[in-house]
């Protein structure tokens, strides 16, 4: 059993994107999955709703409040894999979800004030004494600035993916359709999400 919470204060980091991929991937390299939706925009509640017309393989649950800890240990004992997309701010229920995990993903778009954001999630994660791993996300081609910003992060003691994830039309547009990227014909998204999966899966075991 393993709690990934993807979790980021900043807004628009795609952290819905990435914990939809991510649980379809998981899924398909033999994992049980839950999902759990504990942000008030609901977005991954949604493309759940969506996907559950075609099939049902990942379970699901939208909760806030108390019950958060209780639901994702519930998830956990029936689950190979719970992923939890937590609210953009340091709120009880993302305190919550960060205590819970196994690994926290930190997604981290090429610029100073998606790093700038990352500490109260790393301060939360310190003090719970869980695992972080940065990715950076909505990466575009030949991004100089990324590779700058790798280095900074690191430096300061934080562990990066090295996988990156690119700004990809097609990771917003799968998920219309309640499906991943990885579930269509192969492409550079669909190798970068599996690559992703494989590194957090490398790291929980």
């Amino acid at each position: 059993m393993a709690v990934v919470t993807v979790a980021q204060q900043k807004g628009g980091a795609g952290k819905t994107t990435l914990a939809a991929h991510l649980a379809v991937a998981f899924r398909q390299a033999g994992r049980t999955v839950a999902t759990v939706d504990i942000d008030p925009q609901g977005s991954l509640t949604r493309w759940h709703e969506i996907r559950a017309e075609h099939m049902q393989d990942i379970d699901h649950s939208r909760i806030q409040g108390w019950r958060t800890a209780q639901e994702v240990d519930r998830l956990s004992r029936r689950h190979d894999m719970v992923v939890i997309d937590s609210p953009p701010h340091a709120e009880t229920e993302a305190k919550i979800a960060i205590s819970k995990a196994s690994l926290v993903l930190l997604p981290v778009q090429p610029s100073p004030m998606d790093v700038w954001a990352t500490q109260p999630t790393l301060d939360l994660a310190a003090k719970e004494k869980v695992p972080v791993l940065v990715v950076m996300n909505r990466v575009p081609p030949r991004s100089s600035l990324a590779d700058e910003l790798t280095e900074t992060i690191s430096a300061m003691g934080v562990p990066v993916a090295e996988t990156r994830i690119g700004n990809r039309v097609s990771l917003a547009s799968a998920l219309m359709s309640g499906r991943s990227v990885t579930e269509g014909h192969r492409s550079r998204a669909s190798d970068e999400i599996r690559a992703l999966a494989a590194e957090v899966l490398a790291r929980i075991r």
